[in-house]
């Protein structure tokens, strides 16, 4: 008996001493937000129309639907402010409950899929740290890390040509093709492009409420290229982050934007910096 339990004593002792006593720290993986494959999903997904100011008025004008890809098995979201022809839908909200909540102090890496039907549009997406009745009454500026997709002409007469956008100061950014010093190219229609943007929701006194971006997609960028580094938070309130949000509008009665859709796939979240695909 003493013989067995100095044996027991000396394993345990030899492996508190290498350290496999603790537990192994596991590598940070995917999660999944929405893939659009899953049928009882797409119910998860709140869409309101907050400013209504079609005329003649149709109810709930958004149309934000799953859809199967042409000549294939796979499932997407499209988002359109309203159905051709339909004008004054101002705020076409959709937006999920992240399946974890970003703490302050945390960074996360988020991955999608995008694809623009056509232009002319005006879309946004990103993260939100209000609740449900607060994206719903702050509606754009419940967005905080956002991307904008959008060719609409501007109050101040400046007109947009689809290239990819972030907050940037109090307004808007163009990505940029960093391997040709230059401004990037609008995105092409009809095309998909992964995007990775890494989400720093530290306090701003810490570097945070930064998110950098990385795209691969289209002709222009045939390998993942960093895009864009340090944009900002759009209200930087220095909470955790909930919900994932896209927003779009067909623009005023009197000058209307146009109805193009974006198609988004693949919506995943991984702690930490992580420029993998969830679809390798």
């Amino acid at each position: 008996m003493i013989g067995i339990g100095f044996a027991v004593f000396a394993t345990w002792l030899m492996a508190s001493s290498s350290g496999s006593s603790q537990p192994a720290k596991t590598e940070a993986q995917w999660i999944k937000v929405d893939d659009f494959e899953g049928v009882t999903e797409r119910d998860d997904w709140v869409r309101l129309d907050t400013q209504n100011d079609t005329s003649p008025r149709i109810e709930s004008p958004q149309i934000t639907e799953v859809r199967q890809q042409k000549n294939s098995e796979n499932h997407y979201l499209i988002k359109k402010p309203a159905a051709e022809g339909v004008i004054g839908n101002r705020k076409a909200l959709s937006f999920r409950k992240l399946p974890r909540v970003v703490k302050l102090g945390e960074t996360y890496t988020f991955y999608t899929r995008v694809n623009v039907e056509y232009f002319p549009n005006n879309h946004i997406f990103g993260l939100s740290n209000l609740t449900p009745d607060g994206i719903a009454k702050y509606d754009y500026d419940a967005l905080e890390p956002g991307l904008r997709i959008t060719d609409k002409v501007e109050s101040d007469s400046s007109k947009n040509d689809g290239t990819l956008m972030v907050n940037s100061g109090d307004g808007y950014k163009k990505i940029v093709n960093r391997a040709d010093n230059r401004v990037a190219r609008p995105l092409q229609t009809d095309t998909w492009y992964e995007i990775w943007f890494v989400v720093n929701n530290a306090m701003i006194a810490e570097g945070g409420q930064k998110y950098d971006v990385f795209v691969r997609g289209g002709d222009e960028f045939t390998t993942q290229q960093k895009v864009f580094a340090g944009a900002d938070f759009r209200m930087r309130r220095e909470q955790p982050l909930r919900y994932f949000l896209a927003n779009c509008n067909t623009g005023p009665v009197e000058q209307p934007y146009g109805n193009g859709g974006v198609k988004y796939d693949d919506i995943y979240m991984r702690e930490g910096v992580a420029l993998t695909s969830p679809r390798e």
